[in-house]
């Protein structure tokens, strides 16, 4: 079946339909949307085509939607260019809270994807806004690393190993036991515990690593308290992704490789859901689950025409 997902007249739009055959069910297609840039059916203002909704802004997970690692997946680049070249919302989120967002725009562009650092939003960046939100110019003790610790700074976050406010688990390639031993002692004082993401394995050249949902389940078992997690799936992220964006979920569609972080978040959010199998999750496995994407995709690569 061929592909609509850019027409000659303008943007690319997932559309819902009803099926044919009377069963009432909605599936979802690709049509370009006319629009022009004087202000005619632009992008991001939600028009519609017929009686459907006209998705006009993206929100892309990276690994494994648009790198294994530093390896670019085939396809990654142009999906970009004519994202860029519609005019068309688009953010890319990824729950990695080790790198600061002009970290992993350098790490893209080494790949041969250039997203400038404002459009790249990670776990750190949603949970320092919604401590900021919860608690104004408090305290936090960190496990994690530079992607963390900035955006906790940037927000007027203090960093404390004192009677802090929170103590905040994040993503990191050198866990070490001093300083999990330190978070639980914390925690167990009286520290709130945060973590961005549940993530319990993450994926390296030499193969998956234990990522920080395994570290806050070891913490959690110490403690005998559970962290508020940040992080996809938590539709937080996704919201605070969309004010980002300044989208509205009603137009916006989530591009991801996990089932159960990416696929479930936008489902929660409100959002159409595209799934691609060049990351974690497989067909298979996603039959397994008892929701379902609105579509399947090998690749961003099979997005284009």
């Amino acid at each position: 079946m061929r592909n609509e997902n850019f027409g000659r007249r303008g943007a690319l739009g997932l559309v819902r339909r009803r099926c044919a055959g009377g069963s009432g069910a909605v599936g979802a297609v690709w049509r370009p949307v006319a629009w022009s840039a004087s202000g005619g059916n632009r992008p991001g203002r939600g028009n519609r085509v017929s009686d459907h909704r006209t998705i006009t802004s993206y929100l892309i997970d990276m690994d494994g939607v648009l790198v294994h690692e530093d390896q670019p997946i085939p396809g990654a680049d142009k999906f970009i260019k004519a994202l860029e070249e519609k005019g068309l919302r688009h953010l890319v989120i990824t729950n990695n809270s080790i790198f600061t967002q002009r970290d992993l725009s350098a790490r893209l562009a080494r790949a041969g994807i250039r997203i400038p650092p404002e459009r790249l939003w990670t776990s750190a960046l949603a949970t320092a806004q919604f401590l900021d939100e919860q608690r104004p110019d408090g305290t936090a003790h960190v496990v994690g690393e530079a992607g963390l610790t900035t955006a906790l700074h940037d927000v007027g976050y203090v960093l404390s190993d004192v009677d802090p406010d929170y103590v905040v688990l994040g993503e990191t390639r050198t866990y070490s036991f001093e300083a999990i031993t330190r978070a639980i002692r914390l925690i167990r004082a009286g520290g709130r515990f945060i973590a961005t993401n549940p993530d319990p394995i993450g994926p390296s050249p030499s193969g998956p690593l234990p990522a920080t949902g395994s570290v806050a389940a070891l913490i959690s078992r110490a403690t005998g308290r559970d962290p508020y997690f940040v992080g996809k799936p938590n539709p937080l992220m996704m919201r605070s992704a969309l004010r980002a964006l300044d989208a509205h979920s009603e137009a916006t569609a989530i591009i991801g490789d996990r089932m159960d972080t990416d696929v479930v978040a936008g489902l929660e959010a409100g959002l159409e859901t595209i799934l691609v199998l060049s990351g974690v999750s497989s067909r298979e496995e996603a039959n397994s689950f008892p929701y379902r994407p609105n579509r399947i995709v090998d690749s961003v690569a099979d997005l284009l025409v």
